[in-house]
Order: C-alpha cells, then sequence, then structure tokens
C-alpha cells in the first residue's frame, strides 16, 4: 500500500517544513509515501466560504483516483490514541487497498462532494491547529505507527 497526505496550499513555515521532511524520509523507510500540494484556490477575494471551499474540493477531487481510500483529517472525526491508529493504518494495509490518501482541508474545511467521496473522517485533536502544524502532527503520528507496526522503540505506553 502507498500513503499520501494532500494537502491545499505549501507550508509556509521553514522550520515546520524541515521537520516533515525529515519524518517524511523516516516513514519513507517503511512504506512509500508522499505528500501532494494543491495549490490554493485562485481569486478567494470574491468567493464565498462555501465558493472556496468548492474551489478547493475540485481541486481535490481531481487528485484522487476512482479505488483509492480517502481519510478525512478533520476535528470532527473519529480520535484515536497513538497505538488505536497504528492499528488503524495496519488494517487499511492488509485490507487490499493499494492507496490510501489522507486528506488536509484549507482553512474552511472540506466541500460536500470531498466528504461525500471519503471513506473515514479521523481527528488529530479536537483542538484546532494552524494547517502547517496539523502537517507535522500528522507525519510524526504516521512514523509513531509504523514503529508501533515494528516493535520499534520510537513509542512508549
Amino acid at each position: 500500500m502507498k500513503i499520501s497526505l494532500t494537502v491545499i496550499g505549501k507550508t509556509s513555515n521553514r522550520q515546520l517544513a524541515d521537520a516533515i521532511d525529515d519524518y517524511k524520509s523516516r516513514i519513507a523507510h517503511y512504506i512509500p509515501f508522499e505528500i501532494n500540494y494543491i495549490g490554493d484556490a485562485k481569486s478567494t477575494k470574491g468567493l464565498s466560504q462555501t465558493q472556496q471551499k468548492i474551489a478547493e474540493g475540485q481541486s481535490i477531487l481531481a487528485k484522487i483516483e476512482k479505488n483509492d481510500t480517502v481519510i478525512i483529517l478533520d476535528e470532527h472525526g473519529q480520535e484515536m490514541t497513538s497505538v488505536n491508529f497504528a492499528k488503524y493504518v495496519e488494517k487499511l494495509m492488509t485490507s487490499g487497498t493499494k492507496k490510501t490518501v489522507f486528506l488536509v482541508g484549507g482553512p474552511y474545511g472540506f466541500s460536500d462532494s470531498v466528504q461525500q467521496r471519503a471513506n473515514g473522517k479521523i481527528s488529530l485533536s479536537k483542538m484546532t491547529f494552524p494547517h502547517d502544524l496539523v502537517r507535522l502532527i500528522f507525519v510524526e503520528q504516521l512514523y509513531r505507527a509504523m514503529t508501533i507496526l515494528n516493535n520499534e522503540p520510537y513509542h512508549h505506553e
């Protein structure tokens, strides 16, 4: 299985971008992993929040293949511990899915069409974080999941 993290816009903070790249390279030792950056919706000044979500949603859906498993990262999704997330990833890996795409939306969340396409929704926290930080938290948790699944001493209970 291949895992992809698809996000709206580039990571603007250089220190966070470096940390994300570090975890990205660590994850690659366990599983094929990539981060796909989708450009911000153009000319958003005149757009409502709903219109911006729709524009971003169209860009997201254009990057998703028919057979991809799509998981939305959303504060209203299912919360889980790191160990439970590792089990969740393991279940995806053994389900026959060729590619799982985790999505981080834009500032106003996901359009209805993206929500309908999603196969699941998980929460990294009930708190709201800047999108750049969500990316770092996700890649760290994915790396942690890989070490848990491989019985490596990164995670402590």
